[in-house]
This record gives C-alpha cells, sequence and structure tokens, in this order.
C-alpha cells in the first residue's frame, strides 16, 4: 500500500494558543510541534503563520494555521455546516457519554449520541467553528460484512442517479437487528 497513515490534518485557526488549550482541556490532546515562518517554505508566499501540532493518538496528528495578515476565517457558505467535520475514534459508548457530559458542563453544546448502528457520534464545534465528532464504535462483525457486500453497489447506483440507495438502510431505519 502507498500510503502508511495520516502524517497530519491541518485546518486553520483564529488563535493558535488559544486552540491548543482548548483540545488540550478537552480533547487531552499533547501540544507537540509549533512552527513558525514569515514566508511560506512552499510556495515562498510572505506570508507569517503559526503552525501548532496536537497529538491526536496513535501516530495521528492535528494541526491548526494561524494566519494574521489573512482575511478573517470563514467556511464554505455553500456546504451545510453538519458535512465539514473532523470525526475522532473514541474506545468506548460510556467514554463518549463521560465527554459529552464534561463538553457540556464546560458550556460547549453537544448533539448526540446518534446512533449510526456500527457506531454511536457525539458532535459538537470547536473555538474555531471546526465541526467535530467522537464517535465509539459498536458493529459487528456481520454488519461490517453487510455493509462491504454492498459498498460498490451503492456506489454505481449513487453514480448513476443520484438518489440515496437503499442497500444499508437498516442503518438507521431500526431493522439491523432483524
Amino acid at each position: 500500500m502507498l500510503i502508511q497513515q495520516i502524517h497530519h490534518v491541518a485546518y486553520r485557526c483564529r488563535d493558535a494558543k488559544e486552540t491548543v488549550e482548548w483540545y488540550q482541556k478537552h480533547l487531552d490532546m499533547k501540544f507537540v510541534l509549533a512552527i513558525a515562518e514569515n514566508e511560506v517554505p512552499s510556495t515562498k508566499a510572505p506570508d507569517p503563520y503559526m503552525h501548532v501540532f496536537l497529538d491526536a493518538g496513535q501516530g495521528n496528528i492535528l494541526a491548526f494555521f494561524e494566519l494574521p495578515s489573512q482575511p478573517p476565517m470563514d467556511r464554505d457558505r455553500n456546504t451545510p455546516a453538519w458535512v465539514q467535520h473532523l470525526a475522532l475514534k473514541v474506545d468506548s459508548v460510556d467514554r463518549l457519554l463521560e465527554v459529552k457530559a464534561r463538553l457540556e458542563a464546560s458550556g460547549i453544546e453537544v448533539v448526540g449520541p446518534t446512533n449510526h448502528t456500527i457506531f454511536k457520534s457525539i458532535y459538537f464545534f470547536d473555538p474555531n467553528g471546526h465541526r467535530l465528532e467522537l464517535a465509539a464504535d459498536c458493529g459487528t462483525p456481520e454488519m461490517y460484512a453487510r455493509l462491504d457486500e454492498v459498498k460498490w453497489d451503492m456506489l454505481n447506483e449513487w453514480a448513476a442517479t443520484r438518489r440515496a440507495p437503499t442497500h444499508a438502510a437498516w442503518m438507521h431505519d431500526g431493522s439491523a437487528d432483524h
């Protein structure tokens, strides 16, 4: 396989220090690296930045850029807010509920848990407006096998019709156990 793992995923932030402290406090991520330049190494553009890196576990790195000389950050207004998000895995549904309670106690609005049958999730926003999802797997090998069997049929049907195929409707219609 060509790709070994994700080296890092980078997003923009409004304030690098606030962002690092928020992720440390609410998601227990360790601050591992800061890089700052006055010129972009790849493009040579004169654009000062602070680039911070956080440990998201298992070798996964979540990074942010603060760009003080650029216009204020915004999101893609043509895409619904629920679409663009970063989903992070937690070890259990109990941990998911524990984090939800901790976030809410800090005044963070949380949606969920949402039952996706093979995993349960909660959703919330970081201080930069990035939507985050915490997910706890709870699917069975049989469920994953059923999904694997229909993935190409679903994709091909979608490509032809642009209508939601029903091959995996059991995930959200209550019939998962039947």
